[in-house]
């Protein structure tokens, strides 16, 4: 695996998990497993040892010196590339919102140390490559280690954890890669003049995947393919769609010790502890443990809906419902949830923030869960409501349409606040029947998104790719 992040050693989203859960689960299936990343400052060099010293890749004429540390997680060897002129910061892709402006130099050093490691110190058979910032792997593979005889065998694939973002810069920052001007052409790094780093990779790798099946094919259209859905299209018949996994040792109601009281499908009594107790937390009324309450964990940007959320001040105001929003993100929707909270005291409840704990007790309070994504790859918050028994309202994109049914949660599928609101009060409607909510919510807890079953998707394509399907 060659990432920028993965748990428990960096994280910033949702692919510091895939890439950590998803190597555990490989190891669990007789394959040996190892990460390669940076050594960010956050990770501390006493929870590394030395695998490589004084290793120097080459970008064209330039060279750059790295270091390889490493260290075991639940099995999983992490090898860090100690390069501390460019990981030795305070963040891990920017410093208060600004991207450092030579993230693209940083991550193809990543890039050639990784290929470094696959020759000096973990022989591979597959380079498993992470979103741009592990894109150009398979360029250096095709262009450095050409007629190297360690990698005659060796396979790439290129997982696509989310296309809006590409490594694109300026034509002048292509020669920093160290490639020959053939390079920088339409068909492999070249994208309207700029230098597009994940495109060259998806030229390049011998597989590409990405994380759920109708993300497979949105990003093969205009509309969901930022560009690159010809490039897609193209490579279709190599294209195949795995929907993530969830770490159930962490998510699970049964066991959590996050959440003030235990239950299952079995027995849903802790519930209603949580809910009441969530209501405390955020200071809002709890004398009818009827009312829905509605829950939102999210990066607050107009990607995740809140440009139709917005919209809904009209609908708190006539119905009987409570709220409970946590994150973080654009300014003008931190406002908002701010201005909701004054206006509406008893209905709406607010944590600007990152609050693990808090995550945990909103999936386990509340009844409902918004997520109306314009896109969405796989998401994650909906398969982890299911399993608490807190019905997903959705739109129907990416993941959430593939994870989401009509008999366990709520979606709708034109991208309008009307569309959002009416698809609300249908699932309003809805919980008043206690029978059928209870059923429905059961239904839910029982499905398995584990990644035993995705790791085995995983394991199939790379015996296919190395000839031994």
């Amino acid at each position: 695996m060659v990432a920028s992040e993965a748990t428990p050693f960096a994280k910033s989203g949702g692919l510091a998990d895939v890439v950590g859960a998803l190597s555990a689960e490989l190891l669990k299936l007789g394959h040996e497993v190892a990460i390669v990343m940076p050594r960010y400052r956050r990770i501390a060099w006493e929870q590394t040892e030395s695998a490589f010293d004084n290793m120097v890749v080459y970008a064209g004429s330039t060279p750059y010196r790295v270091d390889i540390r490493k260290a075991v997680h639940n099995g999983v060897t992490y090898f860090f590339v100690e390069a501390p002129y460019f990981f030795d910061r305070n963040g891990l892709y920017d410093d208060g919102g600004r991207e450092y402006g030579d993230n693209h130099r940083r991550f193809a050093v990543l890039s050639l140390a990784a290929l470094g490691v696959a020759q000096t110190v973990f022989p591979c058979d597959i380079l498993h490559c992470h979103d741009w910032q592990a894109a150009m792997v398979p360029i250096y593979k095709a262009d450095q280690q050409h007629g190297n005889p360690v990698f005659d065998r060796v396979r790439t694939m290129l997982t696509i954890h989310n296309l809006g973002y590409q490594g694109r810069y300026g034509k002048e920052c292509f020669w920093d890669l160290g490639l020959n001007g053939g390079w920088f052409s339409p068909d492999k790094l070249e994208f309207h003049g700029d230098l597009d780093v994940l495109k060259g990779g998806l030229t390049m790798a011998d597989w590409l995947t990405t994380v759920s099946p109708t993300y497979a094919r949105e990003i093969q259209t205009a509309e969901g393919g930022f560009g690159l859905d010809p490039v897609l299209r193209l490579r279709s018949d190599t294209l195949t769609g795995i929907l993530n996994g969830v770490d159930y040792e962490e998510w699970d109601p049964s066991t959590d010790k996050l959440i003030p009281a235990n239950y299952s499908p079995s027995d849903l009594a802790g519930k209603r502890v949580c809910k009441q107790q969530l209501l405390g937390e955020f200071g809002l009324p709890a004398d009818n443990p009827d009312r829905p309450l509605i829950g939102i964990v999210s990066r607050f940007a107009s990607q995740k809906g809140f440009d139709l959320i917005a919209g809904l001040a009209p609908f708190l105001e006539e119905s009987d419902v409570q709220l409970v929003v946590l994150g973080s993100g654009e300014w003008r929707y931190e406002q908002l949830f701010n201005a909701w909270q004054r206006q509406f005291p008893e209905k709406v409840g607010v944590w600007i923030g990152y609050n693990n704990a808090l995550s945990h007790k909103i999936e386990a309070g509340c009844d409902l869960f918004l997520m109306p994504s314009l896109y969405e790859p796989c998401g994650l918050n909906q398969i982890y409501s299911l399993k608490y028994g807190t019905v997903p309202v959705v739109r129907a994109t990416g993941g959430l349409d593939d994870t989401i049914q009509d008999d366990t949660g709520f979606k709708f599928s034109w991208y309008s606040t009307g569309a959002l609101y009416d698809c609300l009060r249908a699932a309003l409607g809805a919980c008043r029947n206690r029978d059928a909510w209870k059923a429905r919510m059961i239904r839910g807890m029982k499905k398995d998104f584990s990644w035993a079953v995705s790791a085995g998707e995983y394991s199939r394509l790379y015996e296919m790719l190395l000839g031994r399907d």
